[in-house]
């Protein structure tokens, strides 16, 4: 089997079809052994996009806590969330709460702020009875196997990401913006170049458009970063939709994403994204006390359905704000 040749120590399992991975012996102290290896192992990141470490049994929330803070640094609070998440302290989050029979499609961690997390840390306390993977898939690879044409209308124009909040579906003003003020709501979109509009049943809608394709800060290449294809409608169970838009209209959707030009986006384009993306996936079954470090602007990623529990503790560390050379701009139009 294959290993890598970077940070020599470490001796990682390289396979096509799988995350790289290391295995190591039950360290004891899982926070110690990251603190001993800590350059290694990001220097494993830096190369592969992601690298998954089997045996350091983590099993408990302060413990991963403990191994991700070693690892990153300082963990980033979330803002501008599109579900609400349990936190557990200290930057420390559950998984994204969705519903276990639908997939949640690949995407780059809140690539519509302006500000986002360089790196992911993912911890599995529980494995799921089934399923329940967290993919990855590379960015640069995708961008390549997309077609150029596509590409390059979403270099030129962006993506525009359209919100509604209210009280019923989706992540609530507080629990997005960490506030329910309005005037203080309307100082974070301002300040975050989104536009917004208070609606006459006191609802919130708003739109900002961002940057498709990037420049990834350390190795200056094009990467495809976006949640496009995971935001849009079309991506959604049709049973989904279907109630969504007779409830809300079809304006009214919890989220969407557009052309940054605010053109929809057909389903046949938000199916070759996916499609384009499952190609390129790499997974490997979540075992308990796992442990996955992702690149968020290099690497996309995605959880698949499940059955039974799964508890996986999420990070979120290293803000970034990812440059690029296209006309895109990350402006409000009002």
């Amino acid at each position: 089997m294959p290993s890598s040749s970077l940070a020599a120590p470490l001796d990682v399992e390289l396979r096509p079809d799988r995350p790289a991975m290391l295995r190591v012996a039950s360290p004891g102290d899982a926070a110690s052994w990251a603190a001993e290896h800590r350059e290694a192992v990001r220097a494993q990141v830096t190369e592969h996009g992601a690298l998954l470490v089997r045996g350091l049994g983590l099993a408990r929330t302060e413990q991963a806590g403990a191994v991700f803070t070693t690892l990153a640094g300082p963990l980033m609070p979330e803002t501008e969330a599109f579900a609400p998440r349990e936190a557990h302290g200290g930057g420390l989050y559950s998984a994204t709460p969705w519903p276990a029979n639908q997939p949640m499609c690949m995407h780059h961690e809140l690539s519509y702020r302006l500000e986002v997390p360089g790196l992911m840390l993912f911890a599995c306390l529980t494995p799921p009875e089934e399923g329940g993977a967290t993919a990855v898939a590379d960015a640069e690879e995708v961008l390549r196997a997309l077609p150029a044409g596509l590409t390059e209308r979403f270099e030129q124009e962006g993506w525009l990401l359209t919100r509604s909040y209210n009280d019923e579906i989706g992540a609530s003003l507080a629990e997005s913006f960490g506030t329910d003020d309005r005037a203080a709501v309307e100082r974070y979109c301002r300040a975050h170049a989104i536009d917004f509009a208070w609606q006459a049943d006191g609802s919130l809608r708003t739109e900002q458009r961002r940057r498709a394709v990037v420049r990834h800060p350390l190795t200056g290449r094009r990467c495809w970063f976006n949640q496009i294809a995971f935001l849009n409608e079309w991506t959604l169970a049709p049973e989904i939709r279907e109630y969504l838009v007779d409830e809300y209209g079809p304006d009214g959707l919890p989220f969407n994403t557009r052309y940054g030009d605010g053109s929809p986006i057909g389903e046949d384009v938000v199916e070759l994204l996916n499609s384009t993306y499952e190609e390129h996936t790499r997974r490997e079954p979540w075992q308990a006390g796992d442990l996955l470090l992702v690149d968020n602007i290099r690497t996309a990623h995605s959880r698949e359905p499940f059955a039974g529990e799964r508890l996986v503790v999420v990070g979120m560390a290293e803000p970034a704000r990812p440059a690029d050379g296209s006309p895109a701009q990350e402006v409000s139009g009002r």
